[in-house]
């Protein structure tokens, strides 16, 4: 008898007639998982344990009930509705150990070591031995496979280090979830087997890279700002040559930190044999930006090699609607599980893939040992998860073959934190200095002058007021309401105002900067009231800047847009101010108390790397992230998701601990990882001139003629998110309709 994983492939041809293809058998689909599995795995030393977990993923698939069910939905969009994981698990435990968990969240995601002991303390359903039974018989190999030695049992046992244990079983999880999606996807579009990119070689990448940033600097002023560019360059492809490791690029900003930290990985990799490079950038606007510049630097014609992730990106159709092109068809598979040489996405999908439980998450998660990992502006990791994020970071270093780069012009002081801290039983992280001292550097390239304005406090209306004298400026404040009001003042006196915020759509916001970047360029007059999103990256420059109160990092990444390239003779001004009427973000203000007293009137610099460390190593001891209360329900979320992180228990790191264990299933989200916190609505805006096209896709989304995930992908550029606080406003809420859920009330 042929027992089947999945039914029938189903298609339908140019006259709307409904056709069945094969269906997938069981043998050959957990073969294909274990074997892909296995090739994944083997990267890390895990090759032996991914085969057996993949041959017997789906073990539960033998039994009657299950087959029956395929049979009776095949054809519809009906469900089989039988769990199927159970079996493999406990099949496997004996020889997988913990690992077994993989098998357990395969569908659903990992769970707990609860969960998996709940499991194997649970009777055997009297149908399992028919079940099992059936399996051998259709995969004979697996009659050997759970009764030899037990495989890599140090790595995953609990002991001294279960931090790298729960990593090493992240990242088998992720090699047996990637290779049974790319197995079923074959089947589903009727291919022969799993699509997987062929290896690139990194040398001839490098070699491109090269050749092509030198014609697009050729010609240019070697001088001042050119040639410091040029010192910063020279030395990340001096760097890329040493041992495997943790690197930090400090470099001043506008100096070519895109093109020096894409070098350095690429000769790095071609030099170790690592396997593809993965950009992570904390905002998507430089996302978009950098994407740009690596593609022209990268691809080919015929060959896409720079891979852009993040919410964005539209891969469903072509920019008028039309099919996909190839391109778009190889971003939109490769985007699933990162297979592709370079990748450019956000720091949100990196460390929530670190760090998530489900298999969309972790899937891609493989992808990154034996890689490069460049961390830009990396000042901007929240400092709430920073023991997490840096701890993962070490084990990646230090288990996986990853080499990682953080690259900034305000680098923080991470070495004062426990996780890569020297402890009584533990080696400090070892970082190595691309620039050895960077002092002289942050010099040489100071191109503006801060001015402090604390006393008297400004208000709104004395700013809008010195702002509208300048022919060209901009404004960044802390707060969105704050960026409105000042807006409207200024936009009373004069036409040529602009506002930027994330309460903009992406598609506006891509526009306004356009705009902008004309103006500016062509030397038109250009004011610009905007909040955070324009300090890292965004490659704007006026002569003067202002800067509401922040923290140190934040006021010069806002110098990094004045006199960006030394263009202006008399040089670039930055205006720090506290307004007098102004909002800031609660947890700005250690931050802000700390930057006036290293860097206010009177203090350093605050490109002085001396000071800078001071700074953080202050700011982090206030902030108490190492911190131990005797009352752990008080400890910083960073401290708690660690905790549960060694108890191995992944559905409390990425959803938060029960509030009320053993009474509720109501989980603490303010103690979950999150890189951005779960409190806010998508809205999607139709005013504008794709509205047409907007409201087809809305009104799909509502006929149930196009899924949920790939309307939502497609309407990402119009979709702006809204606090659930502001949108249960009675004002707000009666300009909306609900869609997809509802919304808060």
């Amino acid at each position: 008898m042929v027992l089947w994983a999945h039914s029938a492939r189903q298609s339908v041809n140019a006259n709307g007639v409904l056709s069945l293809g094969p269906r997938h058998e069981l043998s050959d689909h957990c073969r294909s998982t274990a074997e892909w599995a296995a090739r994944f795995a083997s990267v890390f030393g895990a090759g032996e344990l991914a085969y057996v977990l993949g041959l017997f993923h789906d073990a539960g698939k033998a039994a009657c009930a299950w087959q029956q069910r395929l049979l009776e939905v095949e054809g519809t969009d009906d469900r089989v509705g039988i769990g199927h994981k159970e079996l493999g698990a406990r099949r496997v435990f004996p020889v997988a150990g913990l690992a077994s968990m993989a098998i357990l969240g395969h569908h659903g995601g990992l769970t707990s070591v609860a969960d998996l002991a709940q499991l194997l303390t649970s009777q055997e359903d009297r149908t399992e031995a028919d079940s099992i039974s059936r399996f051998l018989s259709a995969i004979p190999e697996a009659t050997v496979a759970p009764h030899g030695p037990e495989l890599f049992p140090k790595r995953f046992r609990f002991g001294a280090d279960n931090l790298t244990m729960e990593m090493r079983l992240r990242m088998v999880f992720s090699a047996l979830v990637d290779a049974d999606h790319l197995d079923t996807a074959a089947h589903r579009r009727g291919w022969r087997g799993p699509r997987v990119a062929a290896p690139v070689d990194m040398a001839i990448l490098a070699e491109r890279f090269e050749r092509r940033r030198a014609a697009r600097i050729a010609g240019h002023d070697d001088s001042g700002i050119g040639f410091l560019r040029s010192q910063v360059y020279k030395a990340a492809v001096d760097a890329s040559s040493w041992e495997p490791g943790l690197f930090r690029l400090a470099a001043p900003t506008g100096l070519g930190k895109t093109y020096a930290q894409g070098a350095f990985a690429l000769h790095h990799a071609a030099r170790w044999g690592k396997r593809r490079v993965v950009v992570a950038v904390p905002f998507i606007t430089i996302t978009e930006q950098n994407a740009g510049v690596y593609r022209q630097m990268l691809d080919d014609v015929d060959q896409c090699m720079v891979l852009e992730h993040h919410s964005n990106v539209r891969f469903d159709e072509g920019e008028d609607g039309s099919k996909q092109t190839s391109a778009q068809r190889w971003a939109r598979l490769a985007a699933d599980n990162w297979d592709a040489p370079f990748v450019v996405t956000t720091t949100v999908q990196l460390f929530e893939s670190l760090f998530g439980r489900k298999p969309s998450q972790i899937r891609k998660l493989h992808r990154l040992a034996g890689a490069v990992v460049v961390l830009d502006e990396v000042q901007a990791l929240p400092n709430r998860l920073l023991l997490p994020i840096l701890s993962g970071l070490r084990t990646l270093t230090e288990q996986f073959g990853t080499t990682v780069l953080l690259t900034s012009a305000t680098q923080p002081q991470f070495q004062a934190l426990s996780v890569w801290k020297a402890g009584e039983s533990s080696d400090g992280v070892q970082i190595r200095e691309v620039i050895d001292d960077p002092q002289p550097l942050f010099e040489q390239a100071r191109r503006v002058r801060y001015q402090w304005r604390f006393d008297p406090q400004p208000t709104w209306d004395e700013i809008a007021d010195e702002l509208i004298q300048q022919r060209q400026a901009m404004v960044i404040v802390n707060s969105v309401r704050d960026a409105r009001n000042l807006y409207r003042l200024m936009s009373q006196e004069r036409d040529h105002v602009w506002h930027l915020s994330t309460r903009m759509c992406p598609q506006h916001r891509r526009a306004v900067l356009k705009v902008v970047t004309d103006r500016l360029r062509e030397g038109l007059p250009t004011l610009v009231v905007a909040t955070q999103l324009v300090e890292a990256g965004v490659d704007l420059s006026f002569p003067v800047v202002w800067r509401a109160l922040a923290p140190a990092d934040s006021i010069q990444q806002a110098g990094g847009r004045a006199n960006r390239s030394g263009e202006f003779a008399s040089g670039g001004t930055v205006v720090v101010f506290d307004p007098a009427d102004g909002r800031r973000p609660a947890d700005y203000e250690l931050a802000c108390a700390l930057t006036v007293k290293y860097f206010g009137p009177g203090g350093a610099e605050l490109d002085d790397q001396g000071a800078l460390g001071r700074y953080y190593r202050e700011l982090y001891s206030d902030l108490q992230l190492d911190h131990c209360p005797l009352d752990r329900s008080k400890a910083p979320a960073g401290q708690v998701i660690q905790q549960h992180r060694e108890k191995l228990d992944y559905l409390a790191v990425s959803e938060g601990p029960l509030l009320d264990p053993g009474r509720s299933a109501k989980r603490d989200a303010k103690l979950a990882f999150r890189m951005i916190p779960d409190d806010s609505a998508p809205v999607v805006v139709v005013d504008h001139e794709e509205a047409e096209h907007v409201e087809s896709l809305l009104a799909e989304l509502v006929a149930g003629t196009i899924k949920a995930g790939a309307a939502l992908r497609q309407l990402q550029p119009w979709i702006v998110q809204l606090r659930n606080t502001i949108a249960s406003k009675p004002e707000v809420a009666a300009l909306m309709d609900d869609v997809v859920g509802e919304s808060p009330r």
